[in-house]
């Protein structure tokens, strides 16, 4: 079996984040007289705060203000969240699939630490995972770094491991990583999302049926690639 490791990314795979990120982001920057719109936030999905910061304001802020913004931006994520999330659908079906074929599971997110453990307690998820990965203080997606340390965590390497992801710097991040992708379009149509090895419209779509695509994707995979 070539697939033994699958990195879930969770903004936008797990659970819907989405309106309470840019919610969150809006009324903070607005404190700080810091325009901001939802066509710049779609910018930004899937990056770490400080690549998103650093888009926003198209420079690097000094750490004070970046701390400053961040930590009141996600205290306020974290407080519109509560009792408002759930899981998107097929994620607690895949979940249990891959559980019973043996698959160690992991979150590798963008998301700093507190915001993963909020999200896991609410959701009732933290079970199904063997590790937790947090970016934030990596360099942040497309680099692969998130991914990489995530293979590295569970004990399992590149070449066999699959990312979920629904973003297109996700899905950068796991080829720059070398990793098989698996995109679903909960964030952006499949068009944005081509550089993944397999696309679907929702994960109820993944059965036993896709499951064994892409184990045929990842051993070819592994024939094209010199690891």
């Amino acid at each position: 079996m070539r697939i033994q490791g699958v990195l879930w990314d969770m903004d936008g795979v797990l659970v819907d984040t989405n309106e309470f990120h840019y919610k969150a982001w809006s009324r903070t920057l607005a404190l700080s007289d810091i325009p901001f719109s939802r066509e710049l936030f779609s910018e930004t999905i899937g990056m770490n705060n400080k690549g998103i910061l650093d888009h926003v304001l198209g420079y690097e802020p000094d750490h004070r203000f970046y701390a400053k913004i961040c930590d009141r931006k996600e205290k306020l994520f974290r407080q519109v969240i509560h009792g408002f999330v759930k899981p998107l659908p097929g994620v607690v079906k895949m979940l249990h699939f891959l559980k019973s074929k043996g698959i160690r599971q992991a979150i590798a997110s963008s998301a700093p630490q507190e915001n993963i453990d909020a999200l896991m307690d609410e959701l009732v998820l933290r079970d199904n995972f063997e590790v937790i990965v947090s970016g934030e203080e990596l360099a942040g997606k497309p680099a692969p770094d998130v991914f990489l340390a995530a293979t590295q965590a569970i004990g399992i390497p590149p070449q066999n491991c699959l990312v979920i992801e629904d973003s297109v710097t996700g899905v950068e991040a796991a080829k720059q990583a070398r990793i098989l992708c698996l995109a679903v379009t909960n964030t952006y149509p499949a068009e944005k999302l081509y550089q993944a090895d397999y696309i679907v419209d929702s994960l109820l779509q993944v059965n036993a049926v896709l499951w064994e695509v892409l184990m045929k994707l990842s051993e070819e995979g592994n024939k094209k690639m010199d690891y």
